[in-house]
């Protein structure tokens, strides 16, 4: 699956591997929330602990949507419950927007029970998450939004996996887009040139992206 890789991926990534916010582990894969199975994962929430770190991240975040969406039109910042949080408060900062967050399931009463936060009728909101790998849990959220109201057009992410099928598709059919700072090409690319991992570890990972349903099939998760 070939992915458009944003011009700040490569700095983002240096970012991300800086605070060892990266992992290599081919020989134990990790399966993922989604069910595939990877043999690498990034935590993302490792930047909340950062303070320059998460600036820069965040300054590029920033850039990001200036140059591919109407952040004029955008009337708030919505997280995404929990690791979202932390991120679209740094965005709506950044961007001098109210902020909001949106939790998994609602919390059983009032018409926003899922939304936290002054969101008046007809808001046009950013969805913010840490990052999405096959997109299920960014619908589950932007449908929370629009439900109570909210108008939702774009999602951003630190990180997009870039690799598993069907979530630029099935945002795309929701009538949303995705923006995203780093995919996994541009932290192998890094992590080849600082030599980060072993050269098998490298190989492991590079195996997985060429064919990751079937690596993900062949190691204990899921398959197509």
């Amino acid at each position: 699956m070939s992915v458009e890789r944003n011009p700040a991926g490569l700095e983002a990534a240096k970012i991300l591997l800086d605070i060892e916010a990266v992992n290599f582990r081919p020989e134990e894969p990790y399966i993922l929330t989604a069910g595939w199975a990877s043999p690498v994962y990034i935590d993302c929430r490792k930047l909340i602990s950062f303070p320059a770190e998460r600036s820069r991240m965040m300054e590029l975040a920033v850039e990001t949507l200036d140059r591919d969406a109407d952040v004029a039109a955008m009337d708030s910042v919505a997280g995404g419950e929990t690791a979202g949080i932390p991120y679209s408060a740094w965005i709506a900062h950044a961007m001098d927007k109210p902020m909001l967050y949106v939790r998994k399931k609602p919390k059983g009463f009032g018409r926003n029970a899922q939304i936290e936060g002054h969101m008046p009728e007809g808001s046009h909101v950013l969805l913010v998450e840490d990052l999405a790998t096959d997109g299920g849990s960014k619908i589950t959220f932007v449908n929370a939004l629009r439900d109570a109201g909210a108008t939702v057009s774009d999602v951003f992410v630190v990180f997009f996996y870039g690799s598993f099928p069907g979530a630029l598709d099935t945002l795309s059919a929701a009538g949303v887009k995705m923006h995203y700072l780093a995919i996994w090409q541009d932290v192998l690319e890094v992590a080849e040139q600082r030599q980060a991992f072993s050269p098998e570890a490298i190989q492991g990972v590079k195996d997985f992206l060429a064919d990751p349903i079937g690596w993900s099939a062949a190691h204990g998760g899921r398959g197509a």
